[in-house]
Formats: structure tokens, sequence, C-alpha cells
């Protein structure tokens, strides 16, 4: 079936090393369907393999994220029709490692920092989207909530395994039950928000974290930030863990640290200075 929808999914890249994956379905309120979910997870994959690419914003075009699934082609949903181009919802679609979810790379933990600026709503599937990212920062209007709850309609991106671990059991379930809207600055009180800016900031906000970022030693951000996900999901125990953490982070003392140090003894980020942290 031919795709209709080329610039679904808008991606810009810049020479310092940012990489903007923009959902552009106005029409939809930014609903993903089959074809939009597959340029998306081509996306984070293209910016995976890129070595010159550090740090992704992601975000949702026209004032809202994204609104979760486009219902009107899910509900066209039949197991013999070869004209359905909805979410991914056969049951034999199981999880094998980072095989494309329903709604695109809900199945991948992302190999390098990524950045959500969330407008508007980004509710089911779209608060699944959202939580890809390490850190949302949200518009002042914004609204997160698993608003699928009204019409039956589940979490299988994702949303049961990282809300829980982002924002804790109880306040999950709370939203998971209820599927009521959760305003920004309640987000932030959750955790589920990192930073609540003025309406239309949120990806002039998202691109000032990403180039921060940019400035600090890659290699060392990158391990920590991997053992932080390897804890919260993978290990096996505590003494897993730490065992993680240290066989890993070991590993840039002397291509970076050592380094890291010198400066520091030279007088640059004394008393707490971010100016420059790039070696």
């Amino acid at each position: 079936m031919a795709d209709g929808e080329t610039e679904a999914v808008q991606v810009s890249k810049t020479e310092a090393g940012i990489t903007t994956i923009t959902i552009n379905r106005p029409h939809r309120r930014n609903a993903i369907d089959g074809p939009t979910a597959r340029k998306l997870t081509d996306a984070f994959l293209a910016f995976e393999d890129d070595p010159d690419q550090k740090v992704c914003v992601f975000y949702g075009a026209h004032g809202t994220f994204c609104a979760g699934f486009d219902l009107h082609e899910v509900a066209k949903y039949s197991p013999e029709s070869d004209q359905y181009k909805g979410a991914i919802i056969d049951p034999g679609h199981h999880v094998e490692g980072r095989n494309i979810g329903p709604i695109g790379p809900s199945r991948m933990q992302i190999k390098k920092p990524v950045i959500s600026a969330v407008s508007g709503y980004a509710v089911a599937g779209g608060l699944e989207l959202s939580l890809l990212g390490d850190m949302r920062v949200a518009e002042e209007d914004a609204v997160f909530g698993v608003f699928c709850r009204r019409f039956g309609v589940p979490l299988i991106d994702g949303g049961t395994v990282r809300l829980q671990a982002i924002i804790g059991l109880g306040r999950a379930l709370d939203m998971i039950l209820t599927g009521r809207g959760v305003p920004a600055q309640e987000a932030l009180q959750m955790g589920l928000a990192n930073r609540v800016v003025p309406k239309g900031q949120a990806l002039a906000e998202a691109t000032k974290i990403a180039q921060q970022l940019l400035t600090f030693p890659q290699n060392c951000m990158n391990i920590d930030r991997a053992s932080c996900y390897y804890s919260a999901y993978n290990a096996s125990s505590f003494e897993d863990a730490l065992s993680n953490e240290f066989e890993n982070g070991i590993k840039v003392i002397t291509t970076e640290s050592v380094a890291g140090a010198a400066k520091f003894s030279s007088g640059v980020g004394r008393h707490g200075a971010f100016a420059s942290s790039s070696l």
C-alpha cells in the first residue's frame, strides 16, 4: 500500500550532534498508524547508528506530543485484511529483543540520551512514547494520561514497565487504573516531568538541555546512563547492579577521568562551575 504521509516523521540534525525527531500528523493529533510507527523506529535506529549524533530531542509538532494509537485505523482491523495500516496489533507479534513494537520504537532502550519535549497531550500510547526519553520537558498546559482506559485499549508499548520505574508503583497505578489526565505541575511533582516551561517553549528548553549534554565527556555520561537502566530493569540483585556499574565505569578512568581530574586540578570547574566539561 502506498504511503501517503511521507512527512509524518521529520528528522533534523545539527553539526554539533543533536538529532530532533518530530511526529507530524496534525490531522490525527500525532496519533500513530503503522507506517508512522515504522518511520519512528527507523529514525531512532538511524540516530543510534550515527556516531556524529550524540543526543536526541523527541517532539510532537502542532501543539500535541502524541495521542497514542490512531484509533480510526485500529477500528478497521481485521486479521484477513491486507489494507489495514494501523498500529501493529497482531497477537503473534511477540517481543523479540528490540523488534518494532505496536507503536514503533517502544521495545528499544535507546542507546544514547533522549529528551522528550511535550506540548499538549501525551496520552495512551503517546504517554508510552514520551517515556522513551530519559527526561521529559513539559509545557505548562501539557497533560499526561492513560486515556485509552476509556476504550479498552491496553498498554502494550512499555507503559506498565517504564511508568512505574519512573514514578513508582502507587502513582503509576493511579494513572493506569483511573486513566485520569495528569497536568504538568502534578507530573513535575511525581517525577514524570523533569521541567515545566511556558507554552510553546518545550522544544527550545529540550534543545538547550541537549546542548549542555554535548559539553560533557560522552563515554562517561553514557556508561552512567546505561548503568542506571541496567539497575532499574536488568539487574538480578543489588550486588549485580553494583558489579555492572563498576565493571563498565572503570573503563573510562584512563580515557576520560584522568584528563578530567587534571582539568579540575588546573582550576577548571571549581565551586560547581559548568562552563565547559568536554575533553
